[in-house]
């Protein structure tokens, strides 16, 4: 079973929160337009844990608000080795596709929009993205996150070899 699942102990103050996207939607009425508005929201704890949530509501503020709700039921654990990503991984959902790869320390986040908002809430620091295909922040974000979930620790590929952590790295 992956260990990337959801975090143990996650402190809830220390949980930041940015966002990514606000759209407005608005319907016809017989008086006229109403509008209301959706908003995606990226929570973490720059020390590995991250989540993605939406919120849909009348006003701004509570479509961020139910957004960070959202996000906070759906925290991820991420792997990572020395501030970046262990390995290189692609991730797919729907139109989004997303490639991720590790970076030298020094690099910075270089990854656009929707993903640079995961990756940064992670605390991952150096790292090298690219998105292709649908650019719709709803897609990126999903994608990145399911490129995120299928990493793997270095340690827990060891394991699963019965091999030495030194082995992995150098086959």
């Amino acid at each position: 079973m992956s260990t990337n699942t959801r975090p143990s102990k996650v402190n809830e103050s220390d949980l930041k929160e940015r966002v990514v996207a606000i759209n407005r939607v608005a319907k016809v009425v017989k008086g006229g337009r109403r509008f209301s508005f959706s908003a995606i929201v990226v929570v973490g704890d720059g020390n590995g844990v991250v989540g993605y949530g939406l919120g849909k509501a009348n006003e701004v503020t509570d479509a961020i608000a139910k957004g960070i709700d959202d996000a906070k039921k759906n925290l991820i654990q991420v792997p990572m080795l020395k501030h970046t990503v262990p390995h290189e991984m692609e991730g797919k959902f729907s139109g989004g596709f997303v490639l991720i790869k590790p970076a030298a320390p020094g690099t910075g986040v270089l990854a656009g929009g929707p993903m640079r908002a995961v990756l940064e809430s992670a605390g991952i620091k150096d790292v090298l993205a690219k998105s292709k295909g649908s650019s719709n922040p709803h897609n990126v974000i999903k994608a990145t996150i399911d490129a995120l979930l299928k990493m793997r620790a270095p340690h827990q590929v060891a394991f699963q070899r019965s091999v030495k952590l030194e082995k992995v790295f150098n086959g």
